[in-house]
């Protein structure tokens, strides 16, 4: 196996499987770009966009778990595959749409299925598998660190096929990035044969799928990490659907808030990066309290005080910073705490958290906005429950329970 050799035999099974999460996410992060050029062109409304986009958080989260359960069941290929051709299919779909049920099943629900089957847990179950343990936290960053490459790269040319010719041809572009997710999800697959699990020892990676999720639903530090994934996704899917409508009320010129998240996405990559070194030395618990902190601090300063254009770009790099730095550290403390087998469908459970607080940061946001005139009740709910999650995640992280807390027996 691997992790008793060097890494180089496997560089191309981990070169694949970054390709597939920066493809993957990019494109998906850059869906949005549509929206005004599809509800000025066909018969579907704002809201019929942001409702797929919102079916597509659910999807994925509630799809997570499953994925990575069929995973241990057939093997890392045929999931993220069927991934892939899910998310062409998706692609198709919304460049041929004519309505709101196309644009519902193509960016909902095909693209909600294929960012679970071929996305970050799958992306990082693999890795985790691939390097040994002494690196693995850092290839963790590296690797996160590419869905932030994609977005760079997807948006700005979906941007100018859109500009240039039609949000059609611009769906086109898109269609033939995710051509590409097939052969790196093929490649990336090799990881069934380079590297097949080897159980431990101990109850971690012994145990039935049944009995290995009763043992996380039982461990007190994942409940606590997966509350406060949901506060992260909370925070994070706010900003990014909320911010340039915030700074448009302000007066700010509207490329600002393309601005920010396009800073957001560069400084992204810096974050994973750390994070993922500062995993393999300090206790990944505590790091993630750290960051879910953190935001809340600079969240309160920066809406604390009106806007300017300095300040929002500062903001956008420091939350940038801060953002895609939880995936290299949740994955890390799955593993750490239940053992390689699981890893895709533990996590999944945590990242289900994670959407339903995206889902609520998108809706609730807008929804708190309508009714209250300002951003003010909901960015007060955001930064409290940031400032308790963080907290108690820290304080989590000096509970040292066994690391695995399964019965003796493997069911």
């Amino acid at each position: 196996m691997t992790h008793k050799g060097a890494l180089l035999p496997v560089l191309p099974i981990l070169i694949s499987a970054a390709l597939m999460l920066s493809l993957s996410f990019g494109i998906r992060q850059s869906l949005g770009l549509f929206m005004p050029f599809m509800t000025g062109d066909i018969a579907v409304t704002v809201t019929d966009f942001t409702f797929a986009i919102a079916l597509q958080n659910l999807v994925w989260g509630l799809c997570q778990p499953f994925a990575g359960m069929f995973a241990d069941r057939w093997g890392f290929r045929p999931v993220m595959m069927t991934g892939a051709i899910s998310y062409l299919v998706g692609m198709v779909l919304l460049a041929t749409a004519n309505g709101v049920l196309m644009i519902t099943i193509g960016a909902g629900l095909c693209v909600g299925i294929a960012m679970a089957c071929a996305s970050f847990a799958m992306t990082l179950s693999v890795t985790t598998r691939l390097v040994p343990p002494a690196v693995r936290s850092t290839a963790l960053g590296i690797v996160s660190a590419a869905g932030s490459v994609g977005a760079i790269i997807a948006a700005p040319m979906g941007q100018y096929l859109v500009s240039a010719y039609s949000w059609r041809v611009g769906l086109g572009g898109f269609i033939l990035l995710t051509l590409l997710i097939i052969p790196a999800a093929w490649l990336a697959g090799r990881v069934d044969k380079e590297a097949p699990l080897e159980l431990s020892a101990d109850n971690s990676d012994r145990l039935p799928a049944r009995a290995a999720i009763a043992v996380a639903f039982r461990h007190a530090p994942f409940l606590v990490m997966a509350a406060a994934y949901f506060v992260c996704g909370m925070q994070l899917v706010f900003l990014t659907t909320h911010l340039p409508t915030y700074l448009a009320i302000c007066g700010m010129n509207p490329m600002l808030g393309a601005s920010a998240l396009g800073i957001i996405g560069g400084f992204n990559v810096i974050g994973s990066l750390f994070f993922g070194w500062a995993g393999g030395r300090w206790s990944k618990q505590a790091l993630l309290g750290m960051i879910y902190m953190s935001r809340s601090v600079v969240l309160a300063i920066y809406f604390l005080t009106p806007p300017t254009a300095t300040s929002t770009i500062l903001f956008a790099a420091v939350m940038g910073f801060l953002w895609l730095g939880v995936s290299p550290l949740v994955a890390g403390s799955v593993v750490e705490m239940f053992g390689l087998r699981w890893q895709a469908m533990i996590q999944g459970f945590a990242f289900f958290s994670h959407q339903i607080g995206s889902f609520l940061g998108a809706f609730g946001g807008g929804w708190l906005f309508d009714r209250m005139g300002s951003y003010n009740l909901a960015l007060e709910i955001g930064i409290s429950l940031g400032l308790c999650a963080g907290l108690i995640q820290i304080l989590f992280a000096l509970y040292k329970p066994p690391r695995n807390p399964a019965p003796a027996t493997t069911g």
